[in-house]
């Protein structure tokens, strides 16, 4: 949303499958209206996006997240910019990727974040961003320090969608929510929510807030500068890419059946385990790109690793342990894990 590079001349490229017109043109009047509280006509980034003026007069018009992409971005640079008039000043250019960056060396997520509210403090004083956890549900607010008038929408969601956007990058997961609360109104064009935030949305709640799985908090950040400067490039693709890979979900899997191996024959039990039905536990893993199956051997894989080459128990006993019926069919499995066979993988590892 906010941390992005100056795009350059060049007319914008068509995407290669038409996109879904679901972003609200209320966004795209906020920008329009940024621009005119600095006597500045905003033809310019309209053109480049692609988007008729004729549009923003019909409040049910939507464009593309590309479209809002290109507005937002050529808007940045021209108002120099990066909060679009929302505060009580402008943000200059890399304001948002400084943020980014101080992030970088957080041990796990929920530091990151915690740094990502405190550093927040020091661009402007209108909006105040707090991260808490409690009963396994962290919550991510958003204060009005100052009352945010006609940009109170834009502001409050893409400020939301921003700090999700960077979660999710900085941990390489997609992170589900579990609930959006916002204090104004629903909005003529409140169906678009849905599609800006998964999960239920509630309208006139007390706050502004974002709830998802605590757990998600102790995932290791994953990213180093020559990752975020990749990133800075386009970075407002934060905003709308839809990441598949939960890795809480995988590493939840993972745990499980390390720590019980009698979930590792039932997949029943193991969904049951998890509070998933059977069905949402394949088909959840299969939108993030992982399978049941690969993650057991991954498992089993890892168990027999780790006694091979940690202690001398014989191959029928790590077999066993990895939850093999019996040793002809581990040793097949492990060749093609490793394309060794147990003996010489303890061999090797002892010559190490």
């Amino acid at each position: 949303m906010t941390v992005t590079m100056p795009p350059d001349d060049k007319p914008p490229i068509a995407p290669h499958a038409p996109a879904r017109a679901e972003t609200p043109i209320a966004f795209v009047r906020a920008i329009v209206e940024a621009y005119q509280q600095r006597g500045m006509d905003p033809d310019g980034a309209l053109a480049k996006a692609q988007i008729a003026p004729g549009t923003l007069e019909n409040p049910r018009s939507r464009i593309t997240a590309l479209q809002m992409e290109w507005v937002s971005a050529a808007a940045m640079q021209e108002l120099d910019d990066e909060a679009l008039g929302w505060f009580e000043r402008p943000l200059p250019w890399g304001s948002y990727g400084m943020l980014v960056r101080a992030s970088l060396t957080a041990p796990n997520l929920g530091v990151a974040l915690a740094r990502w509210c405190r550093h927040h403090a020091l661009l402007t004083g209108r909006i105040g961003l707090r991260l808490a956890q409690h009963g396994g549900v962290a919550t991510l607010t958003l204060t009005e320090n100052q009352p945010l008038g006609t940009m109170q929408e834009f502001c409050v969601v893409s400020m939301l969608r921003n700090a999700l956007g960077v979660a999710c990058w900085l941990t390489d997961s997609r992170i589900p929510l579990q609930g959006t609360e916002l204090r104004f109104a629903p909005p003529p064009h409140a169906d678009s929510y849905r599609v800006l935030f998964d999960g239920p949305t509630t309208f006139g709640a007390p706050q502004h807030r974002l709830q998802f799985d605590a757990g998600y908090l102790a995932l290791p950040v994953r990213r180093d500068e020559a990752a975020l400067s990749h990133m800075l490039q386009r970075a407002l693709l934060l905003t709308v890419r839809p990441y598949r890979r939960d890795r809480l979900l995988v590493d939840k899997v993972r745990q499980a059946l390390r720590q019980h191996p009698e979930l590792r024959r039932n997949a029943e039990a193991l969904a049951q385990w998890l509070a998933l039905s059977s069905r949402t536990l394949h088909r959840q893993l299969r939108e993030e790109g992982a399978s049941l199956q690969a993650i057991k051997d991954g498992v089993r894989r890892d168990i027999a690793c780790e006694l091979l080459a940690r202690s001398r128990k014989p191959v029928k006993q790590v077999a066993q342990a990895a939850g093999f019926d019996n040793d002809k069919s581990f040793i097949r499995a492990f060749k093609a894990w490793t394309g060794q066979t147990p003996d010489e993988y303890r061999q090797q590892g002892a010559m190490k």
